[in-house]
């Protein structure tokens, strides 16, 4: 697995409550479009690991973000994801986001997810099926899963 493969990319609009006082999309809302867009790629993989039932599922260990620049209201970032690498009880995904307004890279970044045991309160092997699951999915084409890109245009100047 390479970092640089990103099977699913995801649109998001920019929304006007995602700006800060400084007028620039805050630090924080980063981390949820990489959290959308990690949502999508385990949904495409048909992942039971919503089914609270199983007791094992992932949890976020860490995450970083690069900030190359800010991000303003209008406008709509393609968040990309890709799984770097798959271990025994973990995999390190990473994220890459581009801004249509600025027509480039305007961060990026990764976040460890761990496979936890919720009853037991410890780490727990990543199941075959969540890593058959990662296997199949990485197998595809970069932007092969393409979300969020039949949502209307804003006007322009809104």
């Amino acid at each position: 697995m390479s970092g640089t493969h990103f099977p699913v990319v995801v649109r998001i609009p920019v929304a006007w409550g995602d700006m800060d006082a400084f007028q620039h999309v805050n630090n924080t809302v980063y981390l949820r479009w990489f959290q959308e867009a990690r949502i999508i790629y385990f949904d495409a993989g048909e992942m039971a690991w919503r089914d609270i039932s199983q007791k094992v599922g992932p949890i976020q260990a860490t995450a970083q973000i690069r900030y190359l620049a800010p991000v303003t209201y209008p406008d709509f970032v393609h968040v990309r994801v890709g799984v770097a690498t798959l271990g025994t009880t973990s995999m390190v995904m990473k994220y890459t986001i581009h801004s249509e307004q600025r027509n480039a890279l305007v961060a990026d970044g990764e976040t460890v997810i761990v496979m936890y045991d919720y009853a037991k309160g410890e780490k727990a092997p990543i199941p075959e099926e969540i890593r058959a699951a990662v296997l199949r999915i990485e197998a595809r084409e970069t932007d092969a899963l393409r979300v969020g890109f039949n949502q209307p245009e804003r006007p322009a100047g809104a």
